[in-house]
């Protein structure tokens, strides 16, 4: 059963990298690099390549809830790196980038430090453990204040907000929602015939506000970054927000962890996101849109029309 989740989530990878790189091109095609707002998510649901896309993430994500229901989540989540070097590739062919020696680094920094914590993390979690309800709200709890920090700083903070922003919160909310995803899978597939009576109202209502939210992240992520940051955020962020829920509020820990290994772990979390960091400052597509910015700052504004204005 455990090979079978790690071939759907191997499977899952391709369909979210090609899925992410389609849904990227889209976006950016649109809004030509500004913020997307509510009425411009909506005006993508007609461009057909960004429904291209969105067919192709839903399929992924299919295959990972699948996964994460049959295997545990230290085990599924680590996959989904595999889909970083996929977008890289992908979009590097697609716009003709040719990939520098710092983003070859940062890539392979995420790769390392996030296979690495998640293997240490393999080696502390405890096997068959049970949810409870009080562990399942407290869950919920800490992703309403996660929601309601990153909700807040995009209303203040709008115009301010670049893409990293956008993948660090992505990355919190969909690490909160991979677990809640966890316990809703089991949950259905519980042997005692109950099915939906096995839910809890405010899991599924945390888990759409998240997913919605992180979702309109990830689209704001595409209008100001390359799709590798975003491929990268998700692929960090998110599993160690989800093994770090599951270590922390689930009580997953073993109690013979020790010391060293819990210091291991905090290194290899470090150095992911020091990759995740690099990346987003050295990727041939950051560099363009600073040098493009710099330029616009250096034209100064473009000389109004006499006759636009009566």
């Amino acid at each position: 059963m455990v090979w079978v989740a790690v071939l759907c989530a191997v499977t899952a990878a391709f369909f979210l990298a090609f899925g992410t790189q389609f849904q990227s091109s889209a976006v950016r095609s649109s809004t030509g690099g500004l913020s997307v707002s509510t009425q411009g998510i909506l005006k993508l649901g007609t461009s057909p390549r960004w429904l291209l896309g969105l067919f192709l993430l839903v399929i992924g994500m299919g295959l990972n809830v699948y996964a994460l229901a049959s295997a545990p989540l230290t085990v599924v989540q680590p996959i989904g790196a595999i889909a970083l070097v996929i977008t890289t590739i992908v979009n590097a062919r697609e716009q003709d980038i040719r990939i520098n020696r710092p983003t070859i680094l940062a890539i392979t920094t995420c790769m390392v430090g996030s296979v690495g914590f998640v293997l240490l993390a393999i080696n502390v979690s405890a096997e068959n453990h049970e949810i409870t309800r009080r562990q399942e709200l407290t869950t919920v709890l800490f992703l309403a204040i996660a929601v309601a920090f990153f909700g807040t700083a995009v209303l203040m903070f709008k115009h301010r907000i670049g893409a990293f922003f956008y993948i660090v919160g992505a990355g919190v909310l969909f690490g909160f929602v991979a677990v809640l995803v966890r316990t809703i899978a089991v949950a259905l597939m519980d042997p005692n015939g109950k099915f939906l009576g096995n839910l809890a109202w405010y899991v599924v209502v945390a888990v759409a506000v998240a997913g919605l939210l992180g979702t309109y992240f990830v689209q704001n992520a595409y209008s100001s970054g390359p799709p590798e940051l975003v491929i990268a955020g998700l692929t960090v962020i998110d599993p160690m927000v989800g093994i770090a829920v599951g270590i922390g509020i689930l009580g997953e820990l073993r109690p013979d962890v020790h010391a060293a290994v819990a210091l291991a772990m905090a290194v290899c979390a470090l150095i992911a996101i020091v990759g995740v960091v690099a990346l987003s400052r050295h990727h041939p597509d950051v560099l363009q849109r600073q040098e493009e910015a710099k330029r616009r700052a250096k034209a100064g504004p473009l000389p109004q029309d006499p006759g636009a204005t009566s």
